[in-house]
């Protein structure tokens, strides 16, 4: 995975999860796929495999570009910006 320009901005440590689920998803009555961790402010959103989508949906409402997998044993990160991992 290669750093992107997003990452050196991101905080260190990176912030706790606001939540162990999507919270849209419990309000929604819907069960998440994959859970994905953001790594400006600690909302945790359901993959674009799950119904709503909440992860993308966060990122179109804030601009926060990176997300990490909240599963367990994954590590990954994406940044919506540049559409890649990261």
């Amino acid at each position: 995975m290669s750093e992107c320009p997003h990452t050196a901005a991101l905080p260190r440590p990176e912030p706790a999860a606001q939540s162990e689920t999507c919270p849209e998803c419990v309000i929604a009555g819907t069960q998440p796929v994959h859970l994905r961790l953001c790594l400006v402010c600690g909302h945790v959103g359901c993959c674009d495999s799950s119904p709503l989508r909440h992860a993308s949906a966060h990122f179109r409402e804030t601009g926060h570009p990176v997300m990490r997998s909240f599963e367990p044993g994954e590590d990954w990160r994406w940044c919506f910006v540049d559409a890649s991992l990261v």
